[in-house]
């Protein structure tokens, strides 16, 4: 698995893009689970066919591009390939000296979001980005050291990794999440999202209501036949409240926002209003 997953990552962008619209076709094809869920996701949502259908190819190059991001050699720059709107609300919120949360929800290439960040502003300012380790011993190593790179730090979601974001911010550095995937157990709450109540991480506002830190928004879009991504910043739209659950409401009319200004990026199939899985063992919570 390793001997391809590097054979891939040395072919250029836009034949893994191609490769990945193919394999995102047959998978919706072949899958009447992840059909059902896909549609009745974007539906539920009130986008209409005509801008959904777009995802079926965005997420299957969202996969494709993994061996391009992840097995890239630590000294080959991301950056050529991204444009930058907006960057000036993150330098000046890094200006500040309170740290900077960034959020993006499962859309556009998250995976190049970090990279990208790393190395525009990693050099003053390192980013540690939240992940969900994987459970095959193989794999587990593989997410975690391809992940990391020059000024971009992993942190697993698990009690020790929730410290090492909040050290960062208090340092006045920066940490990106994906507010929209389901936490475990225990470690959200329900929240309305596109109507529907969806459980819903609480850890984004308390990681703000502990260090101060300032809150951004921020997406990569993927653009057409490999031509590379633009890396986009907003305001968070509303003052966070200090409830947990409005809170978490707020965070998810952000997403919404987002992902209604592409949702052909979206990944509508992933599973968003399943049930909490059971929190790790306390043992697991100390790696």
């Amino acid at each position: 698995m390793l001997t391809l997953f590097r054979w891939f990552s040395r072919f250029p962008l836009r034949v893994l893009h191609a490769l990945g619209a193919l394999l995102g076709w047959i998978t919706y094809a072949c899958s009447p689970t992840y059909r059902r869920r896909l549609q009745a996701n974007a539906t539920l949502a009130g986008v209409p066919e005509a801008e959904w259908r777009g995802a079926i190819a965005s997420a299957g190059r969202m996969v494709a591009e993994i061996p391009y991001l992840w097995g890239r050699p630590p000294g080959e720059p991301i950056l050529p390939k991204v444009r930058f709107e907006n960057e000036g609300l993150l330098a000046d919120a890094l200006a500040q000296g309170q740290g900077v949360l960034l959020l993006t929800p499962h859309m556009g290439s998250f995976e190049v979001t970090a990279q990208a960040i790393a190395e525009r502003f990693g050099a003053t300012q390192p980013i540690t980005v939240l992940y969900r380790p994987a459970r095959h011993p193989l794999l587990k190593e593989l997410v975690r050291t391809s992940r990391e790179r020059p000024n971009l730090m992993a942190a697993p979601a698990t009690l020790s990794g929730v410290r090492q974001m909040i050290r960062a911010l208090r340092k006045g550095e920066m940490v990106g999440l994906l507010p929209d995937q389901v936490p475990p157990d225990g470690m959200g709450v329900w929240a309305p999202f596109f109507g529907q109540p969806a459980y819903t991480m609480t850890l984004a506002s308390r990681l703000v209501q502990q260090t101060g830190a300032t809150l951004l928004l921020t997406w990569g879009e993927r653009l057409p036949h490999g031509a590379g991504f633009v890396q986009r910043f907003l305001p968070f739209p509303e003052a966070l409240p200090a409830d947990a659950a409005e809170s978490a409401a707020a965070i998810n009319r952000a997403m919404e926002g987002l992902i209604r200004q592409r949702p052909s990026q979206y990944l509508w199939g992933y599973h968003r209003y399943k049930a909490p899985r059971e929190q790790p063992a306390a043992s697991e919570n100390k790696e």
